[in-house]
């Protein structure tokens, strides 16, 4: 009579492969190697996807400066790294639990929104949102050369979206980009032309006392503070010029501008 094996590992080896204990345990054992291979994969390969996804971020700010019109030149003549930060808008600092990743998540909650009353609302929004994720480009010794904010507001036809670049003295315009817009073709449309845009670089926001000063007129600029209005398209006008004021004043990016002058950004 031969000798039973007491090795599990044998004995389960020698049963059929009909057995349904054996194709059961085989089963588990197959999954579990998988399993703690794909883990192993993941653990490995970890800093590499994040690496991969900073580069992904890095070359998404860098288009999106370059679509800047001016832009691609000012960089050139400017220097420096660009980078992104998620800010407290409440606080006028950078967030502390949001990141770019989870900014979305954090955007889906409610709570995350200021309702604004009609006195506050020049932008036409109905609400804004507590957490802005913004573009910043430094020089070679860290200082802040460009700061890129989103500003959204409503237009004639619908809610304008665009891109402001403001120089290092946080105040004077660099360049503008519309990247979203359902104004009348022809018409208020006509500011995604990049001949518009290029007309905001060199215009200045606020006035000396801090006042945000910023127009589109309804003809040619008569100042520093003004931007070439559209013929036929004073609604759209209007709806950039609150954009711009909402947004550079004190329930959008004003607390963070001024900390930033200070330094403390």
């Amino acid at each position: 009579m031969e000798e039973r094996s007491l090795n599990p590992w044998r004995r389960l080896l020698a049963l059929p492969n009909e057995s349904r204990f054996k194709t059961v345990v085989m089963a588990f054992l197959v999954s579990a190697i998988c399993g703690a291979l794909v883990s192993g994969a993941t653990v490995l390969l970890r800093p590499i996807q994040a690496a991969n996804r900073a580069a992904e971020e890095a070359a998404r700010i860098a288009a999106l400066v370059r679509g800047i019109p001016g832009m691609a030149s000012l960089l050139e003549t400017t220097g420096g790294a660009l980078s992104t930060v998620v800010v407290d808008l409440n606080r006028g600092r950078a967030a502390q639990t949001v990141t770019p990743a989870t900014l979305d998540a954090a955007l889906a909650d409610p709570a995350n929104w200021l309702v604004l009353d009609p006195a506050q609302d020049l932008a036409g929004l109905g609400q804004r949102p507590d957490f802005v994720q913004i573009f910043l480009l430094r020089d070679e010794d860290a200082r802040l050369s460009l700061v890129l904010l989103p500003v959204s507001g409503q237009g004639y036809g619908g809610q304008i979206d665009a891109i402001l670049a403001l120089g290092s003295d946080l105040n004077t315009v660099a360049g503008l980009a519309v990247t979203s817009q359902s104004e009348t073709p022809g018409l208020g449309g006509r500011i995604e032309e990049t001949a518009w845009q290029e007309g905001f670089a060199g215009t200045q926001m606020r006035d000396p006392s801090g006042t945000v000063r910023f127009r589109v007129a309804q003809g040619a600029a008569g100042g520093p503070y003004e931007v070439d209005g559209i013929t036929g398209a004073t609604r759209t006008g209007r709806g950039v010029t609150g954009m711009m004021r909402f947004w550079l004043g004190p329930d959008g990016y004003g607390p963070l501008l001024e900390a930033m002058a200070r330094g403390e950004f």
